[in-house]
């Protein structure tokens, strides 16, 4: 699998990342491992988590196949802190909170360092500096290697990729994780511009569009699928209107055209994108997996990479960059 430089660093990952998000709840250790291995086997090397997947348990998952199946040193391990269990707050940017969620993370993964640690979101509630100087004592100590953030909007994202930078001694962002699809693409009103000016590489979440560009849902919603899970149903539902059904047929029409399937169709397109070091793909089974991995085959022709283009345009209006509408 081809290898991609993250952002402006000498970090190289996998052009296809492995998403955890199901590990530890609805992928068990045996099924973890079939992917991981699968994953590997094919070249891919990034490895995406977090400290509230599974409430920790994806994590600790992970460390157990790292001990017994992958030597460590063959993957780039990316976990996240910044999210909260608490319902009056969401986000928990503050110095305090993220390292301990960090010594947390290194405990359950069994590990002495991340490759890629990034804060789960914006806090509002917490001065920018002092989430940003949080990411500074992790890799000056040893604990990250490389930093990043997620789900930052555009002023977000370009306030702290200048802040590091403007700073001597700080630690530049190396990667933006968002949402990025065919059927979500407000991150290129402001979002991408702003992370490849900062020469921040983005790693592409749900790039197919949350399942749906699979083509699964066009004739409901099947009961082993995530849009009928307890736990995300509410995950996939914004994506089953009609905008959404007309990108997913022409993503159909594209593959029929290609003798290829709607899943790698989609995720071709995303992964090649400009600014995209990797897409993550989150796989129940690994014959999902399997099928994700086979798009390393895949490059789309022009003409149809125009068309799903067109088709899925977001709006861009006043005052968002390239802006066309008031």
């Amino acid at each position: 699998m081809e290898k991609r430089h993250l952002g402006r660093t000498g970090l190289q990952v996998s052009r296809l990342g492995l998403g955890t998000m199901t590990w530890g709840r609805d992928t068990d250790e045996h099924e973890a491992a079939e992917q991981l291995k699968e994953f590997v086997d094919a070249g891919g090397n990034l490895v995406d988590t977090a400290d509230v997947y599974a409430d920790g348990g994806a994590e600790y998952l992970l460390s157990r196949l790292t001990d017994n199946l992958i030597p460590r040193s063959e993957l780039v391990i990316a976990t996240k802190a910044g999210s909260v269990p608490e319902s009056g707050r969401r986000f928990d940017g503050s110095r305090g909170h993220l390292l301990a969620a960090l010594d947390a993370s290194l405990r359950r993964l069994g590990t002495d360092y991340v490759d890629l640690w990034q804060v789960h979101a914006f806090d509002p509630a917490t001065p920018a500096e002092e989430t940003l100087s949080a990411l500074d004592i992790a890799v000056v100590s040893g604990r990250a290697r490389y930093v990043g953030v997620c789900d930052y909007s555009g002023w977000q994202l370009a306030k702290a990729a200048t802040w590091q930078r403007a700073h001597h001694g700080r630690v530049p962002l190396a990667g933006a994780q968002l949402e990025y699809s065919l059927l979500q693409r407000g991150i290129e009103r402001e979002a991408v511009p702003a992370a490849r000016d900062a020469g921040v590489g983005l790693l592409a979440s749900s790039p197919l569009g949350r399942g749906v560009l699979t083509g699964k849902y066009r004739h409901g919603v099947p009961q082993d699928s995530r849009g009928a899970s307890p736990y995300l149903s509410g995950f996939v539902q914004p994506y089953l209107g009609e905008r959404s059904r007309r990108i997913v047929d022409a993503v159909a029409t594209a593959a029929d055209g290609l003798a290829s399937s709607p899943l790698a169709v989609a995720l071709a397109w995303v992964r090649d994108r400009p600014g995209v070091a990797s897409a993550l793909v989150g796989s129940r089974t690994v014959g999902q997996l399997q099928a994700a991995l086979s798009v390393e085959a895949l490059t789309l022709p022009g003409e149809i990479r125009g068309a799903l283009d067109d088709i899925s345009a977001p709006v861009h209006r006043y005052p968002d960059q390239g802006w066309s509408e008031l």
